[in-house]
Order: C-alpha cells, then sequence, then structure tokens
C-alpha cells in the first residue's frame, strides 16, 4: 500500500511508519503550523532513555511525568527517505540507545537539522511499539485498539524544543555481525560493504514503493538496505565498488534494516570483493562455560568465548559431544549462521525457556534435548573450525568422565580468565572445575543456577 502524499507538494514516503500510514488512513488539507526556530538554552533534560523505554510494559503508554529527554537529531528529509518521523540518539557519538517519535510535519529538516540538540517534553506523549519498534508520538485508536500515530503539527513545537547546540554527527563505526539492540535508532557507519551482485544496476527503489535492497560485507554478513520510491535518489542506479555507509539503523519485525538520508551517505570508493570469504579460522575461539546446575537441568547450557579484535563468522564452525566413553560423535550443533563479536561470547543452551526464566535473557542459541549444551558432567567436547580442525577441547575423548579431573556433572566447567586461546588438547590447569565428587583435584561443590553461573559475562 502506497502512502497518500499531497497532490501540491511532492510525494513522499515514510520509511519509518509504514504501519501507521496503513492503519490510519489518509488526511488531506491538514492545517500546518511550523515550529518555532527560534533556540532554547535554560532547558535541562532530566530523564534517560532507558529510564523512557522502560515504562513499556507491552501496551501503549501515556507518559504522565513531567519528564524531558535531551537528544540530537540524526535522520533528515531533506532528500524524501524519512518522511514524517524524527529520529535521535542520546548524544553526538557512539550513542547507547536511540528513539523515533512520529510527527505530522513536512520538510521537518528545515526546523531540525541533523546534529541539532532538541529537548523532547514527554509529558502528553504516548509510548508504544509498531512492528517492534518502540516510538514516541500521539495515541491513535482503531478497531479498539490504541497505537502511536503522528504528533499534530501544532502540537510539535510543544513537545520538541530546539537546542541551540549544533554537533557534528559522528556515527558509530561497526560492521554488520556486530549490530545490536542497543544499536536501533542512531546512527552507525559500516565499513567494506557493497550491493549485492544481483541487484547492481537497479534503482535504488520502485517508483512508488517502500524497496529493500541487500548489502554484504567482504565477510558474507548480509543486511537491508530500506529505501523509498518517492526520494530524490528513487531513479538512481545502486552504486558499485566497495566502501563505506552511514545510516540510521532500523528493525521492523526483528529485521535488521538500515536507512540512508542521502547518497553522499553511501562511499563507494574501493574495489569490490573478489570472492565473499565465508569462513575462517582462529585460535582466539574458544569454550569458556559448561553448566549442568545441580538444581535445574533444563538450565544447562555452553558458551563461547572470542577474544579477538573483530567479529568473527562462525560459518562452517561446529560444536560436538562425545557421550561418556564413546570417540564417535553422539551429537554436534552447526554454528554457521551465528558470528561473535571481538570479547564477546555466544550462549548456548539445551532450553531456551527454560534458560530464560532462569538467567533472565534469552540465549543466542537453542540446541535441544541431548545436544552438546545438555551434558549430564561426564561427557566429552570439540569446537571444530570449517577445515575440521579441533580449536578447543573439554575433556579427553574415550575417556568417561566420571571421577575424572574434567567431570563436572551437577557443578560447573569454568575456564580460568587469563585463558584467552584455544586448546586442541585437555588441561586441567586451564579450568576450575565443580562437581558433586571432588575427585582428581576438582572442586566438591555443586552449583545451583542461577546464583552460580555467569552465561554471557567471562568471569
Amino acid at each position: 500500500m502506497i502512502p497518500w502524499a499531497p497532490s501540491n507538494s511532492k510525494p513522499l514516503i515514510s520509511i519509518g511508519i509504514l504501519t501507521i500510514l496503513v492503519v490510519s488512513g489518509c488526511v488531506q488539507d491538514q492545517a500546518f503550523e511550523a515550529p518555532s526556530q527560534l533556540c532554547k538554552s535554560e532547558i535541562l533534560g532530566n530523564t534517560s532513555f532507558e529510564e523512557v523505554k522502560n515504562l513499556y510494559k507491552g501496551e501503549v503508554v501515556e507518559i504522565i511525568h513531567d519528564w524531558i529527554l535531551e537528544g540530537y537529531v540524526i535522520s533528515s528529509d531533506r532528500e524524501g527517505n524519512f518522511f514524517n518521523t524524527l529520529h535521535f540518539q542520546d548524544r553526538s557519538s557512539n550513542a547507547n540507545s536511540g528513539f523515533q517519535i512520529d510527527i505530522d510535519l513536512r520538510d521537518s529538516y528545515l526546523f531540525y537539522e541533523v546534529g541539532d540538540k532538541i529537548y523532547i517534553q514527554l509529558k502528553g506523549l504516548y509510548l508504544g511499539k509498531s512492528k517492534g519498534i518502540l516510538k514516541l508520538g500521539s495515541a491513535n485508536t482503531a478497531f479498539g485498539n490504541k497505537f502511536i500515530g503522528r504528533l499534530p503539527s501544532h502540537a510539535v513545537s510543544r513537545h520538541l524544543v530546539k537546542g541551540c547546540e549544533q554537533n557534528s554527527i559522528v556515527p558509530r563505526p561497526t560492521n554488520i555481525g556486530s549490530l545490536d539492540n542497543l544499536m536501533v535508532n542512531t546512527l552507525i557507519k559500516l565499513d567494506n560493504v557493497e550491493i549485492v551482485d544481483e541487484e547492481l544496476g537497479l534503482p535504488f527503489a520502485v517508483a512508488e514503493e517502500t524497496t529493500k535492497r541487500k548489502i554484504i560485507d567482504c565477510w558474507g554478513d548480509e543486511l537491508v538496505l530500506l529505501n523509498s520510491g518517492y526520494s530524490d535518489f528513487q531513479e538512481e542506479q545502486l552504486p558499485r565498488g566497495n566502501g563505506t555507509i552511514t545510516a540510521v539503523y532500523y528493525q521492523e519485525n526483528n529485521e535488521s534494516q538500515i536507512i540512508i538520508r542521502e547518497v553522499s551517505d553511501i562511499d563507494f570508493n574501493q574495489e569490490r570483493c573478489e570472492e565473499i570469504i565465508t569462513e575462517f579460522t582462529s585460535e582466539e575461539v574458544l569454550i569458556s562455560e559448561i553448566a549442568d546446575p545441580d538444581n535445574n537441568n533444563g538450565a544447562r547450557f555452553i558458551e563461547l568465548y572470542y577474544s579477538g579484535k573483530d567479529t568473527i563468522s562462525l560459518n562452517g564452525w561446529s560444536l560436538r559431544r562425545y557421550t561418556n566413553q564413546n570417540s564417535t560423535v553422539g551429537s554436534a550443533i552447526d554454528l554457521s549462521s551465528f558470528s561473535i563479536r571481538a570479547s564477546k561470547t555466544l550462549v548456548i543452551a539445551a532450553n531456551s525457556e527454560v534458560f530464560q526464566q532462569v538467567y533472565g535473557f534469552l540465549p543466542d542459541i537453542e540446541a535441544g534435548t541431548n545436544s552438546p549444551a545438555d551434558s549430564n558432567g561426564d561427557d566429552n567436547l570439540e569446537l571444530v573450525d570449517p577445515f575440521g580442525k579441533v580449536i578447543d577441547v573439554f575433556g579427553i575423548v574415550g575417556e568417561d568422565g566420571s571421577g575424572t579431573n574434567h567431570e563436572f556433572e551437577d557443578g560447573r566447567a569454568q575456564r580460568k580468565p587469563e585463558i584467552t586461546l584455544g586448546n586442541p588438547f585437555y588441561s586441567f590447569s586451564e579450568w576450575i572445575i565443580y562437581n558433586d565428587t571432588g575427585a582428581s583435584g576438582t572442586t566438591n561443590q555443586p552449583q545451583n543456577a542461577p546464583q552460580d553461573f555467569s552465561p554471557g559475562a567471562r568471569d
């Protein structure tokens, strides 16, 4: 469905608020009231992005607090790729959080430029989700349900006050594999990216349609580039080459997307990747924690850790389990769809529902019953790279762990924090092991979840 655009003006389309337009329908000949352009410097913020977001409990909520949120504008509708939505983040560079607000204001770039500091007076605004994205705006109702709509033009200047500070926004440098939810509605800069081969020669967007194009980096990670069919550059061909893209990071129904403000946000001045590299190996990937809680075997998990400096794709990697004394693989996990950011972990749970109930967050992977993540403490594990090389092990393949220095039954196997490289040969000196026997130098101290474990945060 193509959003309505007034006949006496250049047609625009909203990339960020299609749901609102579809539900609320068409409104023509609205009175237009431009916000005051006078800046104010005496206002002080008194809340944080996190505090505001915590108000949302699953349904649209009116903000009744006398809160003022400070932010910096990062979007622009100058070239029509944004429409009736303003994106802002919590500071001028390396933002930890961002927001968007739906406003009934055309050519908003004339009043709120990229880099402007703004004060959002929150009392009377509404907070809700649309297609998985938290946003601010007014409250509309359809079929008895409230949803976030555009803030009327006459109310824009009351809730959005332009500060006198103007900064050159520095986008956060990152890569596709490192994108996370904290970056949504913030300005990012992706390096070593290019348009996928099959879309070269196509325009940015089909006329009058929101169009998804695809970019890829030299490690094989892909991301959606979202473009408006009403933008100034709609007819221009997608650029060749390889380089950087500066864009607002966006998500819709958990699909990661980016939105550029203008064509100059794309700087492809390098040669394209001759061949997308999809298989990597590194000794900096290792097993960092294995859990078999004494009080809840449904809360079992394995944690991997990556000590390197750049995100690594696990395409072609696998994690193998050798049950008891068996020397043949009993089960395995294909890690190909995942990557690990620098100095971060990958948490693999046997049961994601139980894991969330116990530890308070979802694991990265649910591996299932009898998987490597579902070990009862006497099994052996191998981490294998795409070329079949064993990068790291726990235990000794062919030896039942019961009564040995690699038994973690009802306990925990924790890699010592100073260990930063995988080891294809098991070394007890690299581990701290708790169990219910205390055999062979291990610690007889059964471990209970959640208090005795630390998934996602290497100790």
